[in-house]
C-alpha cells in the first residue's frame, strides 16, 4: 500500500482533512514465461502499482504440464506458466514475498500455487505469517462461467475447506478464497443472479469447513473474516454502485443470521473488482477507456461499499493481449481518481439517498429469493446445472437486446460511423507471444524432470496421494511436493486419479426458446428449405479445442443454432481436435465450428483441420469464432477456413443465415 497523500503545496479551501488509504492498485498479468512476467510486474510496481495480480496460463490453470497434449498451442497464451518450483523463483525473482500483496487467479489447482509460493517463502527464510494475499479458489463458478475446474464439485469443495482450515493457521494474513461473481456477469449474470451465486458459493464453502471438523467452533469466526470476494462491475452505473452496496448487507446478514458472526470486523464485506469486459467493444475500442472509468467510480465512490483492490482492463482487450503502455494507462487512472480527486477525504456520499436505498432493496430482495431457491434445490453444489441453465438464459435476453436496440451499445449497433484511430494502427499494436516459446517450455520441463531427485519426487507424489484418498489435509502434502520438484501436471494426475474429473453442463441440453422475432422465423424458414434439400436436418458440429473455458459465445451459437431449427451438436468446452472430429464424423456434420478465445486459434484450427481430414471430413466447412486480429483472420482463410467471426460480428441470428448459406454451397451447388 502506498503511503498518505502528501500535503498540497498550495492551499485548497475545500481540503478539510486527511484522506484514507486508496484502494490496492493492481494490473492483471502474465505472460509467455515466468522471467518476462516477473519483469513486467517490476515494471509494473516501479510505476505505483502496489499489488500484484497473476494471470497463469490454461496448462496451468487446469493442472496440465507444458507437454500434455491439451496443452498444445496453449502454454504461455493467456497467462504465465508455473510448472514447477523453479518458474516459482522466476516469477518472484526480486520481489520480496513479506512486502508482496499477490493475488492469484487460479482455481481447481490453487491448493497447489499456493504450496509452491509457501515452499518459496520457506526456501528464502521468509515467514509465512507475514504473506498477504489471495488465491481466488473459486470452483462453483469455473462450473458455470470460466471452465477451468478439474475434479467433481463435492472434492473441489473439499479442497477449498482444506485450503481455508489450513490458512487461518499458517498464512493468517491470506485470503484462502475469493469468491469470484466477476465471471458471472462476463456470462450474462443479471446482478440479482451475480449476488446471489456468489454468496451461494461462499455459503457452500463455509458450510463445507463446519462439516470438516478442521476447525474448532471457538475460531469460525476467524475463518468467516477470511472470506473475501472478487466482483464485477458494469457500465450501468448506479445499478453497479447498489449492487456494491446490496454485496455488503447480505453478507453482514448471512455471517450473523446463519452462523452467529458478531465481530463487526469479520463481517465486512471485503472484496477486490475487476470492472466488465465483456462490455468491451472491438469496434471503436477507444470508447472502452470511458466505460472503464464509470465502471471503476461505480466501487470507489461508494465508501460504505468501497473496494479493497481494483484492476482495470486495458481498452483493447477486445482485441489482444495488452501491451505495458495500454496496462499503465488503466493503473493511471486509478491513481488519478485516488490523488487528484477528492473522492478520499469524504464520508460516504449516497448515504440517505432515497433512490440509491430503493434500488439496493430490490436488489437484496431479489438476490434472497434466488438465494431460498438455490437453498431449496440443496445448496450451490446441487445446483450448479439451475444456476447454468439460468445464466445461459440470462445471456441470451442481453444478446438480443443488442441485436434489437433495446440495449445501447455506442458503436456497435448505434453511432457506428468512425473516424481511424491512431491508437491501435500498425505493427505491435497488441502484444504476441512468440510460437517458439512453447518448445521452449517443453524442453525446460523435461530437463527439470531430469535434474530432481526422482525418488524424492516419487516419495512425495505417494504421500500426496495418499493424503487425498485418506481425506486428510492436502496442503501440507502438497509443500512437501513443490520442494521435492513435482510439476503442476503431476500434482494434477494424482488427484486425477482420487477425485476424478468432470464435465460440467452446458446449460443449452434444452432448446431455448425464442420470442419468435422476425429474423428468426426468416432464418429458420431458410434453414428448413436447406434441410430439406439436403435430405435431413442441417447439422452443426461446435467444438472448443485446447483449454480455452470462456465459452458464452459458443453456448450463444448452439442456442441460436436451435432456434432456427439446426441439429447443433455441442458437447462443451476442452476436447482435442481429434475428439472434434470424431464428434463431427459421427454426427454426419454439414459444418463444423471452432470458437477459440485464448489466443491460439491458428496452432488448435491448423491441428483441427488436420484431423478432419484425416477422417475423411476434408470438404466439411470449417468457421472459426473468437478474438482474432484481421492478420491472423487473413492466415486462417488461407488455412482454408470459409468464415471468421470475431467481437464486431455481433447478430447472432445473422451468423446462423451466413452458416446456412455456406452449407448451401458447400453442399448443393457444387460445381
Amino acid at each position: 500500500m502506498p503511503g498518505r497523500r502528501p500535503a498540497m503545496s498550495q492551499t485548497r479551501g475545500d481540503y478539510q482533512h486527511a484522506p484514507e488509504e486508496p484502494w490496492i492498485f493492481r494490473t492483471y498479468a502474465g505472460h509467455s514465461t515466468a522471467k518476462k512476467s516477473n519483469e513486467l510486474y517490476r515494471l509494473n510496481l516501479s510505476k505505483g502499482q502496489t499489488g500484484l495480480s497473476i494471470a497463469f496460463d490454461l496448462p496451468t490453470q487446469t493442472a496440465y504440464d507444458a507437454d500434455h497434449i491439451l496443452s498444445k498451442g496453449e502454454v504461455g497464451k493467456v497467462g504465465v506458466p508455473v510448472k514447477h518450483l523453479g518458474d516459482m523463483r522466476f516469477l518472484f525473482d526480486q520481489l520480496p514475498l513479506e512486502q508482496m500483496n499477490t493475488s492469484m487467479t487460479i482455481n481447481a489447482p490453487a491448493a497447489w500455487m499456493l504450496a509452491l509460493y509457501v515452499a518459496l517463502a520457506d526456501e528464502r527464510g521468509e515467514s509465512r505469517k507475514k504473506l498477504r494475499g489471495t488465491t481466488q479458489n473459486d470452483i462453483v463458478k469455473e462450473y458455470l462461467s470460466r471452465g477451468t475446474y478439474v475434479f467433481p464439485p463435492e472434492p473441489s469443495l473439499r479442497l477449498i475447506g482444506d485450503m481455508v482450515s489450513w490458512c487461518y493457521v499458517e498464512v493468517p494474513k491470506w485470503n484462502p478464497m475469493n469468491v469470484c461473481s466477476y465471471h458471472l456477469q462476463e456470462a450474462g449474470a443479471t446482478p440479482e443472479q451475480e449476488l446471489a451465486y456468489a454468496l451461494a458459493t461462499a455459503i457452500a464453502v463455509l458450510d463445507t469447513v463446519k462439516a470438516g471438523g478442521q476447525v474448532p467452533e471457538s475460531d469460525f469466526e476467524t475463518v468467516f473474516g477470511r472470506i473475501s470476494f472478487f466482483v464485477n462491475a458494469g457500465v450501468r452505473f448506479v445499478t453497479e454502485l447498489c449492487k456494491m452496496r446490496a454485496f455488503v448487507d447480505l453478507w453482514e446478514e448471512i455471517g450473523r443470521e446463519r452462523y452467529g458472526v458478531t465481530d463487526p470486523k469479520a463481517l465486512l464485506f471485503r472484496y477486490g473488482v475487476q470492472v466488465n469486459s465483456l462490455g468491451l467493444t472491438e469496434p471503436q475500442p477507444e470508447n472502452n477507456v470511458y466505460r472503464i472509468l464509470i465502471e471503476a467510480l461505480a466501487v470507489t465512490l461508494s465508501k460504505k461499499a468501497r473496494c479493497r483492490a481494483l484492476q482495470l482492463p486495458a481498452w483493447n482487450e477486445a482485441m489482444g493481449l495488452p501491451r505495458p503502455w495500454d496496462q499503465q494507462w488503466s493503473l493511471r487512472l486509478q491513481q488519478i481518481l485516488a490523488y487528484e480527486t477528492d473522492l478520499l477525504e469524504f464520508e460516504d456520499i449516497f448515504d440517505g439517498s432515497h433512490v440509491i436505498d430503493a434500488k439496493t432493496e430490490e436488489l437484496k430482495q431479489k438476490a434472497r429469493l434466488t438465494l431460498a431457491k438455490i437453498d431449496a434445490l440443496g445448496g450451490a453444489k446441487d445446483a450448479i446445472g439451475f444456476m447454468k441453465e439460468s445464466l445461459v438464459g440470462a445471456h441470451i435476453e442481453r444478446i438480443r437486446a443488442i441485436e434489437s436496440g433495446a440495449m445501447t451499445v455506442v458503436g456497435v449497433n448505434r453511432y457506428t460511423e468512425t473516424e481511424e484511430s491512431p491508437l491501435g494502427s500498425g505493427d505491435g499494436a497488441i502484444m504476441t507471444v512468440d510460437p517458439a516459446e512453447e518448445a521452449a517450455q517443453v524442453r525446460d520441463l523435461k530437463a527439470w524432470r531430469a535434474a530432481r531427485d526422482s525418488m524424492a519426487a516419487e516419495a512425495a507424489l505417494s504421500a500426496l496421494r495418499a493424503a487425498a484418498a485418506e481425506n486428510r489435509n492436502i496442503m501440507e502434502p502438497s509443500i512437501a511436493c513443490a520442494k521435492a520438484g513435482v510439476t503442476t501436471g503431476e500434482w494434477g494426475t494424482v488427484l486425477r486419479e482420487v477425485f476424478g474429473e468432470f464435465r460440467a453442463p452446458t446449460g443449452v441440453a434444452l432448446v431455448i426458446s425464442s420470442d419468435g422475432g422476425e429474423d428468426i422465423e426468416t432464418v429458420k424458414a431458410e434453414v428448413a428449405r436447406v434441410s430439406k434439400a439436403l435430405g435431413r436436418t442441417l447439422t452443426y458440429v461446435l467444438g472448443k479445442p485446447g483449454l480455452d473455458g470462456h465459452s458464452n459465445g459458443a453456448e450463444q451459437i448452439a442456442a441460436r443454432g436451435r432456434a432456427v431449427g439446426m441439429e447443433v451438436v455441442y458437447e462443451g468446452i476442452r476436447f482435442t481436435p481429434a475428439e472434434i472430429a470424431a464428434q463431427a464424423k459421427q454426427a454426419n456434420a454439414h459444418v463444423v465450428g471452432l470458437s477459440i478465445l485464448s489466443g491460439s486459434h491458428l496452432d488448435l484450427v491448423r491441428e483441427t483441420i488436420s484431423e478432419l481430414r484425416a477422417a475423411g471430413l476434408g470438404d466439411v466447412p470449417v468457421v472459426v469464432g473468437g478474438i482474432i486480429p484481421p492478420e491472423d483472420a487473413l492466415a486462417l482463410k488461407q488455412m482454408g477456413i470459409a468464415r471468421v467471426y470475431t467481437p464486431k460480428d455481433f447478430k447472432i441470428t445473422e451468423i446462423m443465415g451466413d452458416v446456412t448459406k455456406l452449407v448451401e454451397k458447400a453442399w448443393l451447388v457444387k460445381g
